[in-house]
């Protein structure tokens, strides 16, 4: 009997599969991920990738060609497929989903509103607590300016302490006006919630009540003839005005929006996102979208849509867009599920929200093509640093592809290597490569571990192993080391016999570079192309191999002789040294003293002492 081909399995699954809702993963022939999705109906959906009279893209067509196998996840809703669908795209990162690429968590400004005197700091982590966030920030360093400017205004406390009004001193801040010291009592929480409720405002866009607060008690310490302080809520008016003019968006009024613009430019897309409280700008950030080939506008507003609020609490009543997303009521539903909250997401055709999408496509398109122009550069001085290097070098061929290979060990332990690779200049981590050294060495002798290393690498490329990346031919091998490590290696390479394949060694001092057959080092210009790539590469086998070390170094720490005795798991090893406290104590104890532990007998007690 022939054995069922993979067409097969594939129908047998899909004749099998549920009517539900839920997230198929497709994968190829090496179990890897090539596509993940979600479906409110899970057999219709998967089904239609093999339905023969549906249309499909060139996308679609090659990622039929290599589905082996798909795995089903049934949810109970299609909600929390969005969900579950995001969070596998985030951590898997399968080649043929579209990816933001810009999916990391931002910092959002919180005023913990649970506390007697509520703090104002920063945090990456949203949720349902009561406290008041607002964000997201670009970056921490762009908070840190706003917070500076803001304490400034609003002397809120910045410290971690427990406020009991009992200290006999306040510190520093007080003096110089930064907080209102509630610590000594000098404040009264009334008078502390005062200033956190116009920091609220303010955040929220209400610039107009807080300036007009300020010149109310502006005017009374005036009257009063507090003329310094009535100075100092003067000078707080003058800086809020200016933010105004800065923030202010003409023609919206007393509105919260996002505004969503996208720009494209081959397979890459941007998205501009205006954040605008109470009709005031209060910032703007940039993501972007790769493999985006054949999707249209109103796909990818929805997959945008989808990846950025996922993570993201802080929604707005209104969401305007440039064109309306494909499945755009599921998407309002979940968003106003999400928020608690009616949700309205809208395409304006005139007016001044249309002007403000015109200004987000433009931003995004903008910000795309100088990421365009930063990426045709790099790629331009990576050409010339290759190019510097065959011709400094005397390479035969221009180095494609890298191999640097460096060795790692503490005095001799554990001592292991590392193979990182650059193809055009650019690192390639999934054919990075890891060694543990086999040769029983004494002391350290990096030249023998690293013959080692090369001959094993070179005898898989040379018994064509199928490993991707022993697979390839090198056509620069680079050694992290001088003229003994370069020697070392060449000897390996003549007893091989191996052909067209350049070697060199970096040595970290002077970055001097060796060569066989020549006695003098070379010396490439500090800041030329060429060196900073064969830095990159060497930096690169560095941290791999360090890293590496560290892990096995950190495992051989918790190892024991107790690991070798048959018949003792973690549970007895842990039970041992709970109740002795060391292999000392163990080693000096009675068959008696063993055999009171549960599950130890005479015959495993006898065992024990007896094997350390």
């Amino acid at each position: 009997m022939q054995p069922e081909s993979i067409t097969d399995k594939l129908k047998n699954k899909l004749y099998s599969s549920p009517n539900k809702p839920g997230v198929y993963i497709f994968k190829d022939k090496s179990e890897k991920i090539l596509y993940i999705g979600k479906a409110s109906n899970l057999k219709k959906r998967v089904s239609s990738y093999f339905n023969r009279n549906s249309e499909k893209t060139n996308k679609i067509l090659e990622l039929k060609r290599k589905i082996c196998d798909f795995e089903l996840i049934i949810t109970t809703s299609e909600e929390e497929a969005l969900l579950l669908e995001n969070s596998l795209i985030k951590k898997n990162k399968p080649r043929y989903n579209i990816r933001l690429k810009d999916d990391k968590t931002y910092p959002f400004i919180k005023i913990n509103l649970n506390e007697e005197f509520p703090r104002v700091y920063i945090t990456r982590k949203y949720s349902n607590d009561g406290a008041r966030y607002f964000g997201p920030y670009p970056s921490t360093g762009n908070i840190r300016k706003t917070l500076n400017f803001l304490n400034k205004l609003f002397p809120y406390r910045s410290c971690t302490k427990i406020i009991d009004g009992n200290d006999e001193r306040p510190c520093l801040e007080f003096h110089i006006k930064r907080c209102i010291a509630p610590c000594t009592g000098y404040a009264s929480k009334e008078s502390y919630m005062m200033v956190i409720n116009e920091l609220i405002s303010f955040l929220e866009g209400n610039t107009k009540n807080v300036k007009k607060n300020l010149e109310k008690e502006m005017q009374e310490q005036s009257k009063l003839q507090n003329f310094e302080k009535a100075a100092s809520l003067r000078d707080k008016i003058f800086s809020i005005s200016k933010i105004e003019q800065k923030q202010k968006v003409i023609g919206i009024s007393n509105e919260n929006l996002d505004v969503i613009g996208i720009g494209k430019l081959r397979d890459k897309g941007c998205f501009e996102v205006f954040f605008i409280r109470k009709g005031n700008m209060i910032g703007h950030h940039n993501y972007i979208m790769e493999g985006i080939t054949e999707e249209n506008d109103n796909q990818l507003i929805s997959k945008f849509i989808e990846y950025y609020y996922s993570d993201n609490n802080n929604i707005p009543k209104s969401i305007i867009c440039p064109i309306d997303p494909h499945n755009k009521t599921f998407i309002r539903n979940w968003l106003s599920n999400k928020t608690n909250k009616n949700i309205t997401i809208h395409t304006p055709v005139k007016g001044k929200k249309r002007d403000l999408i015109l200004m987000a496509n433009e931003n995004a398109f903008e910000n795309l093509n100088r990421m365009n122009i930063k990426i045709i550069s790099k790629r331009k001085s990576i050409e010339i640093g290759l190019q510097q290097l065959r011709e400094e070098l005397g390479l035969h061929e221009l180095p494609k592809r890298i191999e640097c290979f460096d060795i790692s060990h503490l005095q001799g332990s554990n001592v292991v290597a590392s193979m990182s690779v650059l193809v055009n200049g650019v690192p390639l981590k999934s054919h990075y490569r890891r060694f543990k050294i086999k040769t029983n060495l004494i002391g350290n002798d990096d030249y023998y571990s690293m013959k080692e290393v090369i001959n094993r690498r070179l005898m898989r490329m040379i018994n064509k192993d199928k490993d991707q990346s022993f697979s390839k031919k090198p056509n620069l091998i680079l050694i992290d080391g001088g003229k003994g490590q370069l020697n070392s290696v060449m000897e390996v390479i003549l007893e091989l016999g191996v052909e067209n394949i350049s070697i060199a060694s970096i040595a970290k001092k002077e970055e001097r570079i060796f060569l066989p057959d020549f006695s003098e080092s070379i010396l490439l210009p500090k800041k030329s192309n060429g060196l900073f790539i064969l830095q990159k590469s060497r930096d690169e086998a560095h941290r791999f191999a360090v890293n590496y070390h560290r892990n096995i170094r950190s495992k051989n720490t918790f190892n024991s002789p107790l690991d070798n005795i048959e018949g003792i798991g973690p549970k007895k090893k842990k039970l041992l040294l709970k109740k002795f406290g060391s292999i000392q104590s163990i080693k000096e104890s009675n068959i008696n003293d063993l055999i009171e532990i549960k599950g130890i007998n005479e015959l495993l007690a006898i065992s024990i002492k007896e094997s350390i």
